[in-house]
């Protein structure tokens, strides 16, 4: 072992971490979705508590409403106590090295879940803890949402294989990234329509792989889709850029008119929360808001199930 490896803390116990899903396995997402099926029916009466005796952090440099309810919900459910730490508690990359912080907290808790800025200070966390770390969200990607969609959708569709989805808006996101590599892996066509200036960076469709296209054009990037996708222009960290961001991505909505060229029985997903009359207009979330919620909710479960398979 190198002198500069020492300090990397070696596993407690079997664990695993979620990290992004440019890394992620098909086959331990695969299982993710599996599990997260036999979560969902078995709610209120588990048969097995996987985190009974654990206490896990939630380190969020960046507010959350719905990630942070579902993974306290989550880790409870299957038996663990759970510790917010906010940004005024835990400031990750500013202060305190991350690797510090990490061997630190890696000697008290039993898994870490993170919502924060750089995806660096995850995978350095996790580098350094020695307790499974899971990523919910980074400036890179969010790879919790995007199991969650995926299972939506075949909730109700059956396999996103070879099916077409469709990402309307900012296409430079974290969300869009996490599609992007997720497309390649499970085997569907994905159309991002983003204006120039908010289109994806070339080397991503190219490190993933699988069928990916980006275009302005948003009706192309609508016709026959069996999914449209889209997120807030104004993602967090964004805000001196919303004047700019608004006026640039005017017109990249999910409204009824974008939704006819779409096939007919097509899904409208939307990660929330949404800015209704900016990225989709209200009368179309209504529209939807059976799908669109209960993708909210599936949030609990898929990382009920990721809680489960970072510890099994």
């Amino acid at each position: 072992m190198k002198l500069a490896d020492k300090a990397v803390r070696a596993p407690r116990y079997c664990m695993k971490n979620l990290l992004k899903i440019e890394t992620l396995s098909l086959a331990d997402m695969k299982k993710i979705l599996a599990d997260t099926a036999k979560i969902k029916k078995e709610r209120g009466h588990h048969k097995t508590q996987p985190l009974a005796g654990q206490t896990w952090a939630l380190m969020f440099s960046k507010h959350s409403t719905r990630t942070r309810v579902s993974f306290e919900v989550g880790i409870r459910e299957l038996g663990g106590r759970v510790m917010f730490l906010g940004a005024n508690d835990i400031q990750l990359g500013r202060g305190e090295l991350i690797k510090d912080t990490a061997r630190v907290m890696g000697r008290m808790i039993h898994g870490a879940v993170i919502r924060t800025f750089a995806q660096s200070d995850v995978e350095e966390f996790a580098k350094y803890s020695g307790i499974p770390t899971i990523n919910a969200l980074t400036d890179d990607e969010h790879p919790c949402q995007i199991l969650a969609d995926i299972f939506t959708f075949q909730e109700k569709r059956g396999s996103i294989a070879g099916k077409t989805v469709a990402f309307i808006g900012d296409g430079a996101c974290n969300v869009a990234n996490s599609w992007i590599f997720a497309a390649a892996k499970f085997g569907f066509e994905l159309r991002i329509a983003s204006p120039k200036k908010f289109q994806p960076q070339a080397n991503l469709s190219k490190r993933a792989g699988g069928k990916i296209s980006v275009s302005a054009d948003i009706k192309v990037v609508a016709k026959g889709a069996d999914l449209l996708y889209t997120d807030v222009w104004i993602s967090m960290g964004k805000e001196a850029e919303a004047k700019e961001r608004i006026k640039i991505l005017t017109g990249y909505q999910i409204n009824a008119a974008l939704v006819k060229l779409a096939k007919k029985d097509a899904l409208v997903m939307h990660c929330l929360p949404a800015y209704r009359g900016k990225e989709i207009d209200d009368a179309t979330l209504e529209a939807h808001a059976d799908t669109i919620f209960e993708e909210a909710e599936n949030r609990l479960h898929v990382q009920k199930a990721i809680l489960s398979w970072a510890v099994s």
